[in-house]
């Protein structure tokens, strides 16, 4: 447990008062929190969400690192996998887990996936209720595609994959490093219920 990360009763206070680089998507505004400039052209800022550090701990305690805890504080609210199967999509396109890897990379270099067909995706809804096996195919998928290639196919699919370094995937792969840039800036960020985002729309 990283009991010692949590805010104290003055910060949560504090935090209340509140900072955030205009409306945020939802949650309580937060005010007092510093946050590095938002990159160009790009829209940041944080906002509470209730109960959201401790399960920044679960997914850190499951192996996590602070730039993995980025990709899934950018996709999900509540760091949950909490969408409809496959995030809306079918087949390689499919996600799983709260990462929202796809379909298509988890059954390239994941493991527990390996030989399945493009067809079989909703087997990967087992990682949205199983953090450890989702953090596992993490793991594996970077070691697989190494850091460009992850970035290019997380975001893009087989098409991201095909066409690396396209202005939309270097727009998520900022977004990412500037959600952990504000994750390694003080060390209660990581046990805390503040959520630091980046509008980047959805695929």
């Amino acid at each position: 447990m990283r009991s010692a990360l949590l805010p104290t009763v003055a910060a949560v206070l504090l935090l209340t008062a509140a900072c955030t680089a205009g409306p945020t998507p939802s949650g309580a505004a937060t005010t007092a929190i510093p946050l590095t400039p938002c990159p160009t052209g790009l829209r940041c800022g944080a906002h509470l969400v209730d109960g959201l550090g401790a399960r920044k701990a679960q997914v850190l305690a499951a192996g996590a690192t602070t730039a993995e805890l980025a990709v899934a504080m950018l996709e999900s609210e509540t760091l949950t996998a909490d969408y409809p199967a496959g995030d809306g999509k079918t087949g390689d396109a499919a996600n799983a887990g709260i990462f929202k890897q796809n379909w298509l990379m988890l059954r390239t270099a994941c493991a527990a996936f390996a030989g399945r067909g493009a067809d079989q995706w909703a087997d990967g809804a087992v990682l949205d209720a199983d953090l450890a096996a989702d953090v596992t195919c993490l793991h594996e998928s970077e070691a697989f595609y190494g850091p460009d290639a992850w970035f290019a196919g997380h975001r893009g699919g087989a098409a991201g994959l095909a066409t690396p370094g396209t202005a939309d995937i270097e727009r998520y792969r900022t977004a990412v490093g500037w959600i952990t840039q504000q994750l390694d800036a003080d060390p209660a960020n990581l046990g805390n219920d503040v959520r630091f985002w980046v509008d980047v729309p959805a695929i």
